[in-house]
Formats: structure tokens, C-alpha cells, sequence
């Protein structure tokens, strides 16, 4: 009997459960790109982006120069907490750096990268991503010598030194430090060098008493 029934009842073709699918706002649709959409106005949603549909771009490579660890003497004892020393750039000539305390060691890293959000530079790369002209950066008992270099030299510079030009998007000069080598130091005196820098419309104005540009100058 059972048989006799399945024979009488008509098959469904899957285009009409397609149909039934599609028509309602609660049924799910796939676009061609693979992103599915949920009801109407809903989010979309993708393996490889977040649920806005977009990725999350970073503006800064950062770099963490020198992480320290601090004692404390209070009455109960010591008290630990530990010091990051960050640095930032975009690479086409932003540039920061900060310093974070903190309890622990990444606390101390975050804090830092938000101090150094909050204290950036700005600075114009010349021809052959050089500087535009020597400086002397100072801070303390610290000096750093930047001079400009022909495509092809590299960075002749170390450490904090070489971090910080990396990052400013700085990829031919000669650097040398004179005096104590103290890295919050030597950040501190390269970041004044940086922020010294002029521009050719600058050089020639204060030299000529009217703006050259850049092609005209060299």
C-alpha cells in the first residue's frame, strides 16, 4: 500500500524548492564572491575580513627598542613593573616613539605604541630616499650626526639609529653618535636630527629669499 502512495505522488522538481528559498527575507543568498547575506539589511560575512566586509589595514610598523625592568623599594618590599621604549613609522616619512610602564611586559608595549600615536613627526624624503642635507641631532650628553647618501649606500647606522630611519621610510645616509649611547638617548637625539630636516622649497627661500623647487635645485 505504501509503495502505491509513493507512486502517486508527484515528484518535486528542485527548481520550485529553489524558488521557495529565495522568495522569503529570512532565507539565505549567496553572491558570486562568496560572501553570504542574511535577511534584509543584514551583515555580511567572509572568512578572510571581518563582518564589515573590510580588512584591517595597519598605518604603523612598529618596533620595540628596549624593554627594562624597573625596582621599586617600598615597605612592604620591592615592586617590579617594567618599561617598553617603542618606535613607529609609515614609511613615507611619519615617524614617533613612546614610552609605556606598566605591571607587564605587554601592558607596558601598548602603552608605549599609544604614547608614540600621540607623538609623531613628519618629515620629506629626498631624491634616492635620502635626507635632503646634513644635521646634527642633540639630546643630553648625546649627539647623532645624519648625512645624506647616493642611492645604493644603505643605511650605515645601528640600533636605535638604524630602527628609526627604517621605519621613517630612510634608506641611503651615514649616521654617527657622539657621546653617551643611552638608548632613549639616541632615539631622542635622531628624532631631533629628523625634525631639523628642511625642504628644498625651505633651503632655497632662506638662501635665495624666494622658493626653488625640488627639480630647479638640483
Amino acid at each position: 500500500m505504501a509503495e502505491e502512495l509513493n507512486e502517486n505522488v508527484a515528484p518535486v522538481e528542485e527548481t520550485e524548492v529553489k524558488a521557495e528559498a529565495t522568495e522569503g527575507g529570512e532565507k539565505s543568498a549567496t553572491n558570486a564572491k562568496g560572501a553570504k547575506r542574511f535577511g534584509n539589511g543584514g551583515r555580511r560575512f567572509n572568512r578572510d575580513k571581518n563582518g564589515r566586509g573590510r580588512k584591517e589595514e595597519k598605518l604603523y610598523e612598529e618596533r620595540v627598542i628596549k624593554i627594562s625592568r624597573v625596582a621599586k623599594t617600598v615597605k612592604g618590599g620591592k615592586r617590579i613593573r617594567f618599561t617598553a621604549l617603542v618606535v613607529i613609522g609609515d614609511g613615507k616619512g611619519k615617524f614617533g616613539y613612546g614610552l609605556g610602564k606598566s605591571n607587564e611586559v605587554p601592558d607596558a608595549i601598548k602603552k608605549a605604541l599609544a604614547a608614540a600615536r600621540k607623538n609623531l613627526g613628519k618629515m620629506f624624503i629626498a631624491k634616492g630616499d635620502t635626507i635632503t642635507h646634513a644635521v646634527m641631532g642633540h639630546f643630553g650628553a648625546t649627539q647623532v650626526f645624519l648625512k645624506p647618501a647616493p642611492a645604493g649606500t644603505g643605511l650605515v647606522a645601528g640600533g636605535a639609529v638604524r630602527s628609526i630611519l627604517e621605519l621613517a621610510g630612510i634608506k641611503n645616509v651615514y649616521s654617527k653618535i657622539y657621546g653617551a649611547r643611552t638608548q632613549g638617548n639616541v632615539v631622542k637625539a635622531t628624532i631631533d636630527g629628523l625634525k631639523q630636516l628642511k625642504t628644498y622649497e625651505q633651503i632655497s627661500e632662506t638662501r635665495y629669499g624666494k622658493k626653488v623647487a625640488a627639480d630647479e635645485a638640483k
